[in-house]
């Protein structure tokens, strides 16, 4: 089933400068880049994204992280591509993630995981109103 996704490459994979080996890795899979944008979040933006999360005590981190830099967001589009992209990203703690997956290979913590991917069609119509307005 053909669907689309979003992925951001967060302010840590951008200042690493891994935003191309990140990309190519969607392209080798046979993604389409359908947008690609670079931009910083404002906290407003931000708090809107992560609004899911606004009772939890990581809240105000997630926030200040991914306010803190540039980040690269893509929509990409192709079989599958949630639960892919989902496989590809490898687990929220990096120190947690198969190598092979993009945060085992260039995660070094949590919020410091390089790459946030929408998790659900749902997700994906919030997280896309949010970043490309």
């Amino acid at each position: 089933m053909t669907e689309q996704t979003l992925f951001i490459v967060k302010p840590d994979g951008v200042e690493r400068k891994l935003v191309g080996d990140i990309v190519s890795r969607f392209e080798h899979k046979g993604f389409k880049i359908v947008k690609l944008k670079m931009f910083t979040f404002t906290k407003q933006m931000a708090e809107e994204f992560y609004a899911v999360h606004n009772t939890r005590p990581f809240f105000g981190e997630l926030v200040s992280f991914i306010t803190s830099g540039s980040v690269v967001a893509a929509i990409v589009e192709g079989n599958n591509a949630i639960a892919t992209t989902r496989l590809m990203i490898g687990s929220t703690k990096s120190f947690e993630a198969a190598p092979g997956t993009i945060r085992g290979d260039f995660g070094l913590g949590i919020s410091d995981n390089i790459i946030h991917a929408s998790d659900s069609k749902e997700s994906f119509e919030k997280e896309i109103a949010v970043v490309f307005k």
